[in-house]
């Protein structure tokens, strides 16, 4: 019976949330990527009050490793790691491109035989994505990397294969991506996808050591000027 906070601050949304056994419980959110770090203290405290669950019961902690906003994952990781440190529970990182992933098949169901790839997208400025190419059972096509989109992006991996695209950082591919191969679908991360999956690290015991961890940045902090 995992009872589980999950934790994703990456992106542009914010939310955590309790599951029990990969379920929702209960969530918060907020959309105001600016106000990610004053938000996510109270969430905790306000979470725990709305379900009369106190922290000492929780199983473990989950939180999104990157890649995304470089201030939103440190803000994120750093209230998950001291969270699991102050009440000794399992610390679990989980890719934020596989949660969007994951987040993408959940409404999703390819035809039968149906040759097609899945590539989530999180905007990283200007014309750069972090990005990654998946099959539908999570094997690895193209492993995440930071990405510099022009018209010739993924042509080698569209010439054979539909590939459907996601995440805030198509919302700029689409416009210039001329394949015919090329599928849009306007997909976030759901706290559902990060539950079933933390849940699912948890069963199988696999934590991220605590004292080691750092998030997954793909690439170093550049200030805009």
């Amino acid at each position: 019976m995992a009872l589980i906070i999950n934790i994703d601050t990456a992106s542009e949304n914010a939310h955590v949330s309790l599951a029990q056994n990969g379920q929702v419980l209960h969530t918060l959110s907020n959309e105001s990527q600016k106000e990610h770090a004053s938000f996510l203290q109270a969430a905790v405290q306000k979470l725990i009050k709305n379900t009369g669950i106190h922290l000492k019961e929780i199983d473990a902690v989950a939180v999104t490793a990157g890649p995304g906003s470089y201030t939103g994952l440190r803000v994120g990781f750093a209230s998950a790691k001291g969270l699991s440190y102050a009440l000794k529970k399992p610390f679990i990182t989980i890719g934020t491109l596989e949660v969007l992933m994951v987040s993408a098949l959940q409404p999703y169901t390819p035809a039968a035989g149906e040759n097609i790839l899945f590539c989530p997208m999180i905007d990283a400025r200007r014309m750069e994505v972090f990005t990654a190419v998946y099959r539908q059972d999570l094997s690895v096509c193209l492993q995440p990397c930071a990405m510099i989109l022009d018209e010739f992006s993924f042509e080698k991996e569209l010439l054979n294969n539909k590939i459907v695209f996601f995440g805030s950082g198509s919302e700029k591919w689409k416009p210039i991506c001329n394949q015919k191969n090329a599928l849009f679908k306007s997909v976030s991360i759901s706290p559902e996808s990060l539950s079933t999956i933390s849940n699912t690290l948890f069963s199988e015991k696999k934590f991220t050591d605590l004292a080691y961890s750092e998030p997954f940045y793909l690439k170093e902090f550049q200030s805009v000027t």
